[in-house]
């Protein structure tokens, strides 16, 4: 893909800020949203959670588009010309995820658009890969653009785990963090959206993009070994893309909530790749302070990026921000800061 796009602006709702400048620092803080919820745990203990802390008590899908609208208006606030001319790539989970939060994604489109106060583009869409779809997201996003079916693009993702159904699934599948489970998730709920336009002079620019998918996903039924393929596929095919070895990479960003599997999938891919000298490479994680968010991932940690660039306090450049889902899906972005 030649063309490149840039971040133009983002937008965050999450358990630590109701917008990006003060959650993009509470995380840097490493500060968390973490508290009891209304939902009983392992064990009949209240359950740890992030939830948002939202004015009024919205639940079920008015609370994800007020969530979705938030972070989309935070966004066209700084560049206020892309309204009306700017296709939505809303990101949802699976829909077989159990517990999922919303039922009807159209209609959700709709309803955000109502509060946003704009017309739905004629190219906007739902991409439903729970926490890879930033990813797909932006695979999208740069093909619109390259081709001109919208000079703008909004990656807007909403998520919550904070839901009966989704509560009891994980906790009778042994998935949630409590005292008897250290290899589990704190369940979250979020919001992030991103804006993109095709690259000009200067701009957090997306230069490589990777997407593939692991054969030995966390519910494979063949019981399959992790090595980490699909992750380092798509970090092959993301450096392949920006013609750099990975020993030059800057830090990452991935999507860890908790759990073991993932925290091995990461450090594969990298065992698997990384060659020669190189300088100290960090990682960071929402998950830190959010928990598990689920679709909002993707954009949340390209926000987070994003800011990190702007406010200079980033680990060094390119960043390489990753995601994975259960089922498999894998990616892998490098995003870098382009002065001229």
């Amino acid at each position: 893909m030649s063309i490149t796009i840039d971040i133009a602006a983002i937008g965050m709702v999450t358990a630590v800020g109701l917008d990006a400048p003060s959650a993009c620092a509470a995380m840097r803080a490493r500060l968390d949203g973490f508290q009891e919820t209304r939902f009983l745990g392992p064990g009949g203990q209240w359950l740890i959670g992030a939830p948002v802390p939202l004015p009024r008590g919205w639940i079920g899908e008015k609370r994800m588009a007020h969530l979705a609208a938030a972070a989309i208006c935070e966004a066209f606030e700084s560049v206020p010309k892309a309204r009306g001319q700017t296709a939505l790539i809303l990101c949802l989970a699976e829909e077989s995820r159990p517990g999922r939060p919303v039922a009807d994604g159209a209609r959700l489109l709709h309803h955000i658009a109502e509060i946003v106060d704009v017309e739905p583009h004629a190219r906007s869409r739902i991409i439903n890969h729970d926490r890879a779809s930033g990813h797909v997201a932006l695979e999208q996003a740069r093909r619109m653009i390259a081709s001109g079916e919208a000079p703008y693009v909004m990656i807007a993702g909403v998520d919550s785990y904070l839901t009966a159904p989704a509560i009891e699934h994980y906790r009778k599948n042994n998935r949630l963090l409590a005292p008897e489970n250290p290899n589990g998730f704190i369940p979250g709920e979020a919001a992030a959206a991103v804006l993109c336009q095709r690259s000009g002079h200067r701009g957090f620019r997306l230069f490589g993009l990777g997407l593939a998918r692991e054969a030995a996903s966390i519910y494979n039924p063949e019981d399959l070994p992790l090595r980490g393929d699909g992750m380092t596929a798509a970090y092959e095919i993301a450096f392949k893309e920006t013609r750099i070895e990975m020993s030059r990479l800057g830090y990452r960003i991935a999507d860890l909530i908790g759990e073991q599997y993932w925290f091995k999938q990461s450090a594969l891919a990298s065992l698997r790749l990384l060659r020669g000298r190189h300088d100290f490479q960090d990682i960071w994680s929402p998950g830190e302070s959010l928990g598990n968010v689920g679709a909002a991932a993707g954009p949340l940690m390209i926000g987070m990026a994003w800011t990190a660039s702007r406010k200079g306090y980033a680990a060094g450049s390119p960043v390489l921000i990753e995601a994975s889902n259960d089922a498999g899906a894998c990616g892998a972005a490098l995003f870098a800061t382009r002065f001229a």
